[in-house]
């Protein structure tokens, strides 16, 4: 295989587009927002691969792109966001699969109802595992927002889904 930097990028987008996807998906709450948040990222990481040093920059680079689109995105618009509907419980009450599957959709809805910056700080410094000051300079803003912003995502998370705390402390 050619080592090109077009069948390097071909290769990143092809092998790392699901995880990007979760990402996206997080700090949305939305499949197609998070798929929109993603091509975006790609294309400005398309455009600017030439000036990457290194083909493994490109998932810096993109994940960058989609924190700062992200930004913007609540920055510009204020739209209202929420969960379209009930979900179908299609899984076994009782079994493992069922309460992981809850878990997820708890997380899900809760997510869905924070701030698009609330869920941003979120997504990166525990899903991300970034710390206070890479989440500030991600989202460009203060350290102390971003610790404000997640103290109170984690509060609203507490109030909304209280079975995610329990889940947790059964875990640990």
């Amino acid at each position: 295989m050619s080592n090109s930097t077009d069948d390097l990028f071909c290769d990143f987008v092809r092998t790392r587009s699901p995880a990007l996807l979760r990402t996206a998906f997080l700090l949305t709450g939305d499949r197609h927002l998070a798929e929109d948040l993603v091509q975006d990222a790609l294309a400005r990481t398309h455009r600017g691969r030439h000036r990457l040093n290194d083909p493994g920059h490109f998932e810096a680079y993109t994940r960058t792109a989609m924190y700062h689109q992200h930004v913007s995105w609540w920055r510009g618009r204020r739209v209202a966001e929420s969960m379209p509907g009930e979900l179908v419980d299609v899984v076994q009450p009782g079994s493992d699969h069922a309460r992981r599957t809850d878990l997820k959709l708890a997380l899900h809805e809760a997510l869905a109802q924070l701030t698009r910056r609330q869920r941003a700080v979120l997504v990166l410094r525990f899903f991300e595992d970034r710390s206070e000051a890479e989440a500030a300079d991600l989202l460009r803003c203060s350290v102390g927002t971003v610790k404000s912003q997640t103290s109170k995502a984690l509060a609203r998370m507490r109030a909304l889904a209280p079975e995610l705390l329990s889940a947790v402390m059964e875990e640990a």
